[in-house]
């Protein structure tokens, strides 16, 4: 038997009601949620941290006491610093937002995954088995109970959990909100009309989706309790969790890694190619005399304005020949006006030209962007201002939201033959997708496209 969820607000009714809610609040207090979350959830990540760490240190303090080895310690530590590293790679701080019984599962699991560190530092010294067997064990019983002190003290101090505005009809909606209330632990907190989070009990349509993800730092569509149906959708299908996020903004430590990784490739990168961009320059400046480096403001993170290095690879005069073509070519024109790249270009310099664009060695100077925080190696292009005129507002609104980068998906999908269409939506399944994993896979597509000349002119 299917249930029918109640009536439930759609987009316009949605943005009614919050823009009416905003509007009533001083100054800019409709930022101070999101910013508030930006700070409170990494707090109590670090604080479910800390309660592992003083478990880890207080189990260690006693296996010492029944005259383990004195030379163990340092292996000791090293177990420790893993089985935190491994909680954490398992998305267990602050651990919130999880079912109980999939953070058992996941707590299992690192319990395991430390128990062969241990093993592997003991190695072939039996001897060492049994203190660090007894640590493992000292720690878990110690664990449970400081994390459980923790997290209450969090919720005593109001920094527990995310207020969370529940979007589910009359009905439905108090109950949700009495449900989460009462398992106050998974981390959404209703707010009365204030929240961070949207928590539908439906998949919204597309055009509500979007208007929510402008409005809301995340949204979530809930999943079934045990006590309550909600949606039909079940915790196991979606690792445990209350719900399936639609909207989640990139952690601060996302950001970070992804610095890390970009600095990681692009200095040493820079260094590889620097001989390779000195011959370049001086092939166009045999090919057309003058300066061989193009530089050109274009829109960058949060709309700052970015200057982008490349290797010029168009003749000084390129703007006068495009209007001449595009004025006297109906054809070329509708090319331009759909693609924004010409396939016969008049601008670009004959041989060096079509071989630095077609080879892509006239980005190599934008690691320089790199390096100085301007860009990313991987994120959505840097396009040129007349052909962001011709993307909707609100796309540009997404695209800005996230660093551009060196090479994107739709470099890798399509490079020169994707229409705008097309650009905005490999743009946007990248930047609602984004990961490590996927900038890796889009890295290593990228040689395969320049290797291929897969629509490049």
């Amino acid at each position: 038997m299917m249930l029918v969820n109640p009536k439930v607000p759609k987009a316009a009714e949605v943005a009614a009601e919050v823009a009416a809610e905003v509007a009533a609040l001083p100054g800019d207090a409709h930022k101070r949620p999101a910013q508030a979350q930006r700070a409170r959830r990494p707090l109590c990540a670090a604080t479910m941290a800390l309660a592992d760490l003083a478990g880890l240190g207080l189990a260690a303090a006693l296996v010492r006491t029944m005259a383990a080895p004195a030379d163990l310690m340092p292996g000791l530590a090293m177990v420790a610093a893993a089985a935190v590293g491994l909680t954490w790679l398992l998305d267990l701080y602050p651990g919130d937002r999880l079912h109980p019984q999939e953070i058992l599962r996941r707590r299992a699991l690192a319990t395991l995954m430390t128990a062969a560190v241990a093993v592997g530092i003991a190695g072939a010294t039996t001897a060492d088995l049994a203190p660090l067997a007894l640590f493992l064990a000292l720690a878990v019983l110690v664990q449970v109970p400081l994390r459980s002190l923790a997290r209450k003290g969090l919720r005593r101090a109001d920094l527990w959990g995310t207020p969370t505005d529940f979007f589910s009809g009359p009905h439905l909606t108090s109950s949700l909100e009495a449900c989460f209330a009462k398992h106050w632990h998974l981390g959404l907190n209703p707010s009365g009309g204030r929240g961070v989070i949207a928590a539908m009990s439906y998949m919204p349509d597309p055009q509500e989706a979007e208007e929510l993800r402008r409005r809301y730092h995340e949204v979530i569509v809930l999943a079934d309790m045990p006590d309550l149906r909600v949606s039909g959708l079940r915790p196991t299908a979606i690792g445990g969790a209350v719900g399936l996020s639609l909207c989640a903004r990139r952690p601060r430590a996302a950001a970070a890694l992804k610095r890390a990784i970009d600095l990681a490739i692009a200095l040493p990168a820079l260094v590889l190619v620097a001989p390779i961009m000195a011959l370049a320059a001086l092939a166009i400046w045999i090919a057309d005399p003058g300066p061989v480096w193009y530089v050109q403001e274009r829109e960058g993170f949060q709309g700052a304005r970015l200057r982008v290095f490349k290797l010029r690879s168009m003749y000084r005069d390129a703007e006068k020949r495009l209007e001449e073509l595009l004025r006297v070519n109906p054809a070329a024109r509708a090319e331009w006006q759909a693609h924004f790249k010409l396939r016969h270009d008049p601008r670009v310099l004959p041989r060096i030209g079509r071989f630095l664009r077609v080879s892509s060695i006239d980005e190599l100077p934008q690691l320089i962007n790199v390096l100085t925080g301007g860009m990313s190696i991987v994120g959505p292009r840097p396009f040129p201002d007349y052909h962001l005129a011709a993307m909707p507002a609100e796309f540009r609104a997404k695209r800005a939201s996230v660093m551009p980068g060196i090479t994107g998906l739709w470099q890798i999908s399509a490079r020169s033959d994707a229409d705008i269409a097309q650009q905005r939506q490999l743009d946007e399944h990248y930047i609602d997708n984004q990961s490590v994993w996927l900038d890796l896979q889009i890295i290593l597509g990228t040689f395969a496209a320049l290797i291929g000349r897969k629509g490049a002119y």
